[in-house]
């Protein structure tokens, strides 16, 4: 679906920029439930855990990256996320090759959630009062986003100085794992 998102994005005609909202939102939600229904089930491969955060980073990494080079989404806020996103790859490559993860925390699900309101709201065609909401969607997002990865990185390091079998980390109460 990524792929199609970026055309939609980059296309720029009638209606392209409502179908991208669409598919980004039937992809955020088909994330939301592959995840729900592998926790309910108890459902998980070596191959899942390696490709839902993958999946995750792309649904989110590429829409930024395309709208930031249409000069529709904030360079900043941009560079905030993707330059979290990539050092949480790398903590979690580092502790995966140590055999270890750390699972997602409920603040770096709202993380998400707050990514993908954002995205979404930079998406769409809004005018008057509704694109006034973009900019503070975006700012609780990338507050949580820079959070959680502070958090995250603290609590790898700490775990991973630790003598602890593989599990829950030390610090868990804000860490991630299989999610951004």
């Amino acid at each position: 679906m990524v792929p199609v998102l970026v055309v939609l994005l980059v296309i720029d005609t009638t209606g392209s920029d409502v179908a991208a909202a669409v598919v980004f939102a039937v992809g955020a939600w088909t994330d939301l439930l592959d995840g729900y229904l592998a926790r309910r089930w108890a459902i998980s491969s070596r191959t899942g855990a390696w490709l839902d955060p993958l999946a995750d980073k792309l649904l989110v990494g590429a829409p930024i990256i395309t709208l930031a080079i249409l000069d529709r989404f904030p360079l900043w806020a941009a560079i905030v996320i993707i330059a979290r996103e990539v050092l949480v790859t790398g903590v979690r490559i580092f502790l995966g090759r140590r055999g270890r993860s750390m699972p997602a925390s409920r603040l770096a699900k709202w993380k998400t959630f707050a990514q993908l309101g954002a995205i979404f709201l930079y998406i769409l065609p809004l005018t008057g009062w509704l694109a006034k909401v973009r900019l503070p969607v975006l700012i609780v997002a990338v507050v949580l986003t820079v959070y959680t990865g502070i958090d995250y990185v603290v609590a790898a390091v700490r775990w991973s100085g630790s003598n602890r079998p593989a599990g829950r980390p030390p610090s868990a109460n804000l860490s991630e794992g299989n999610e951004q």
